[in-house]
């Protein structure tokens, strides 16, 4: 796995060590923006839009001006007026891309319930949210469109004038010829509907800012909940407020989640920006739990007619998908790349399937823009393709397992090059599909679910195997693709003269342990305790670059820089200790942080005292300069692949209709494990998310496009006692990828989880003829599945 002389019996990378981050959070110690105090600190509300689609034909401020405390109101104009970009761009561009102006306040219209109109600064929160209801605003309400479908296919006013059909894009990827001959030569076709829901990221902090412009130095500093501080820093610089990205400077505390949902340059955080800068304070804005509902970005949204072609003995030829994608009002960062190269390219899942075509047409809707959500894309691709294989069982009448075990991707086969034009890195597919359906009895349960039956109970077994593209890389193919950044992450690994170690990286924490594992990967290339390493992200003047946190990046392209900078400055040590042992370098060896000269052990240095000596500079190899440290920007070769099986086992109680989630099974292959408890924490949390989307999730937007989900009262996120105890377990093939055959395990459960739990309760509805039903399926939807009345 890694090129470090460690023994394994000394190994750190791979142990279950107890989070170093957990104490400060348990205990309330630890610092989120919100804790961030400044003085002189004025607060910011911003007025919304209570209508999906208006024009603006007047809005009367004076009101709210001489309220008490009232510091000043600024709209959409005066934000004009002041002379900035005033542009929140998108990040990733497609051909044909329609990219109609995203502003920090609206001007001309409103084009979604919660668009920003005004904003309020006062000297209390509760005096900016009281001076909200004092501006007036004056409509011309216009038709407006929720659904992606009816919006390019409606006669309806455009949600942009630059779109007068509603279509961002319309992609296309695959060959549609050798998709229709595949369809022409097979034995069978089968097809499913399916409708993916919008989904609601639900972060324990909700978006917070807190800006502050030094007048003398021109320089703002902006804390902010963010995953990725440095796209924040650029975009603000470039796009939006025209400063010079060396005077901005973007810190990001202690985030409490994100789930993708931070990782954007919302106009709300960028309008406190251009606030202080006006005022010359500190200003600060926090989004309450409903403000957030409408303002950040949520998930999914896609509607989808999908066929696949099949022989009789279960050979899968071919799948053929089309896909309406919700974007919202506006294009966030990353909302073209979601639904086009991210969704497409996964849709051959864990398969060999020769022949497949995917077409999405990209639609604006006066909604809440939509973006990246966990597992961006290769969600809704795993979801297609399972759904697909369900259907594509049941026309043959062949166990769904089975069918999926005749057309995995054998492991002679890696690296393989799919139909939908990604190459995977590595897999045993079958090992852990079979792992996971011992682990469950799936013999038996079949055995049990037909006795069952006999009785007029109805048990449900779904299998989802899912394989995800993690890591997004490299540059110069993200650049091809249509990115506007790269897929690089940088690190600088710095021993101090004492030799404690400082690791800085580019990546964002979000709370998934990144100070644990990354401080275990620096140990196990250095040979020194992981108390002894203190690992820094988040923070634009101390790192000098990075692309933050999204796409199950971290371990695989931070955690690889990591390991190339220690790399480094291990051999850099190894030359210092060679020179003080007079030795030759290729004869030094090094063994739990000690180098010795090979065959002589007594005589060693640990690398901590080579540090006391790179930094006392007395006796150093000629032309050495001193320090011990590393920079290391590390761009991987391509993606890593996580992959993995789950099984899900229900029973529907039919005079109800409601499910018992009985067990829930998770076999997962994530690459070398840096530490398996965090892994675990992740798969939990990632099963428990797509169990919420399967039966539980979904916005919903009434007649006049107001969202009815605005609560978390109406929203339904799953709480501890709807899930069952997880059962995990996992095989490890390393990824070649990078230096540490890591493949990231962030979004895989998410992944996996919603086909797998739709697979279970469709499975138990097998009686009633019923082949689908969409997310999420309420106790409602399977009653009237089984006959009950409407």
């Amino acid at each position: 796995m890694s090129e470090s002389d460690q023994p394994a019996e000394k190994r750190v990378f791979g142990e279950a060590i107890e989070r170093d981050e957990d104490v400060p959070l348990l205990t309330g110690e630890a610092t989120y923006t919100d804790d961030v105090q400044l003085q002189g600190t004025a607060h910011l509300a911003i007025r919304r839009s209570d209508h999906a689609h208006a024009r603006i034909l007047e809005v009367d401020t004076s009101a709210a001006e001489a309220m008490d405390d009232v510091v000043a109101v600024y709209t959409g104009a005066d934000v004009e007026d002041s002379g900035v970009p005033n542009t929140i761009p998108t990040a990733w561009m497609l051909p044909g891309l329609v990219t109609p102006q995203y502003r920090m306040l609206a001007v001309d219209k409103v084009r979604h319930e919660g668009d920003g109109i005004a904003a309020v600064v006062a000297e209390t929160p509760q005096a900016a949210r009281d001076a909200l209801a004092a501006i007036e605003v004056e409509y011309e309400e216009l038709e407006h469109v929720t659904d992606p479908v009816e919006s390019v296919e409606r006669d309806v006013p455009p949600v942009h004038e630059e779109a007068e059909d509603n279509v961002a894009f319309d992609f296309e990827l695959g060959d549609a010829d050798a998709v229709d001959e595949a369809f022409a030569d097979a034995d069978r076709v089968a097809s499913v509907d399916l409708r993916q829901p919008r989904l609601i990221p639900n972060a324990m902090e909700p978006r917070t800012a807190l800006a502050d412009w030094d007048v003398a130095t021109e320089k703002l500093r902006l804390w902010m909940t963010s995953q990725n501080p440095h796209l924040h820093r650029m975009l603000l610089s470039a796009g939006t407020l025209g400063i010079p990205e060396n005077k901005i400077q973007v810190i990001a505390p202690e985030v409490g989640g994100g789930f993708g949902s931070k990782i954007y340059h919302y106009p709300d955080e960028a309008v406190t920006a251009w606030c202080s800068m006006q005022l010359g304070r500190p200003v600060k804005w926090k989004a309450s739990r409903m403000e957030g509902y409408v303002t950040d970005c949520h998930g999914r949204d896609h509607t989808t007619s999908a066929e696949i072609a099949v022989d009789d003995d279960g050979t899968v030829r071919g799948i053929r998908v089309e896909t309406h994608a919700g974007l919202g009002a506006q294009l966030s960062q990353f909302a073209t790349a979601t639904p086009s190269y991210l969704y497409s390219t996964i849709l051959s899942g864990e398969y060999a399937i020769p022949a497949i075509y995917c077409r999405v047409i990209g639609a604006f809707t006066n909604t809440t823009p939509v973006d990246a959500y966990r597992g961006a894309g290769r969600s809704e691709g795993i979801y297609v393709i399972e759904r697909l294989m369900d259907v594509a069982a049941r026309e043959l009448e062949m166990d769904p397992a089975e069918l999926r075990r005749a057309n995995l991707v054998p492991p002679d086969e890696f690296p393989y090059e799919t139909a939908a034009a990604v190459i995977y890195d590595s897999g045993e597919y079958e090992r852990a599909m079979d792992k996971a359906l011992e682990h469950v009895g799936y013999d038996d349960l079949r055995e049990r679910q037909a006795e069952l039956r006999e009785e007029g109970r109805y048990l449900g077994i779904g299998v989802a195997n899912f394989v995800e593209s993690a890591g997004l890389s490299p540059s110069g193919l993200a650049g091809d693709l249509g990115a506007q950044a790269g897929g690089w992450e940088s690190s600088i690994v710095r021993f101090d003269s004492t030799g404690t170690v400082t690791v800085l990286v580019g990546t964002a924490d979000q709370g998934q342990g990144h100070r644990t594992t990354f401080a275990q990967i620096a140990a196990e290339e250095l040979g020194v305790d992981v108390d002894d390493i203190d690992v820094v992200e988040g923070d634009t003047d101390q790192i000098p670059q990075g692309l933050g946190t999204y796409g199950s990046r971290s371990a695989s392209v931070g955690g690889g820089a990591i390991a190339r900078g220690a790399r480094e400055v291990r051999e850099k040590a190894r030359e210092i200790a060679a020179h003080q042992l007079e030795a030759s370098v290729d004869d030094i060896e090094f063994d739990d942080g000690e180098f010795h000269v090979a065959g002589a052990p007594d005589r060693s240095y640990h690398i901590q005292e080579i540090a006391a000596e790179a930094y006392l500079g007395h006796d150093l190899p000629e032309e050495m300069d001193p320090g011990l440290e590393a920079t290391n920007f590390y761009d991987p070769e391509n993606f890593t692949f996580p992959f993995g099986t789950h099984v899900a086992v229900v029973e529907i109680q039919p005079e109800t209709g409601e499910i018992d989630l009985e067990r829930y099974v998770a076999v997962d292959d994530c690459g070398e494990i840096i530490n398996p408890m965090i892994v675990e924490g992740q798969v939990h949390g990632g099963i428990a998310q797509g169990i919420g989307a399967a039966l539980y999730e979904g916005a919903a937007y009434d007649d006049d496009g107001h969202l009815l989900t605005r609560r978390m009262d109406e929203y339904a996120v799953p709480h501890s006692t709807y899930v069952p105890d997880f059962e995990t377990d996992h095989t490890v093939t390393p990824s070649p990828h990078n230096p540490i055959g890591v493949k990231g395990v962030g979004e895989s459960a998410t992944i996996a989880a919603a086909p797998t739990v739709v697979s279970a309760v469709v499975d138990a509805l097998e009686p009633f003829d019923v082949d689908h039903l969409d997310m999420p399926i309420t106790p409602e939807a399977v009653w009237q599945a089984m006959g009950g009345e409407e």
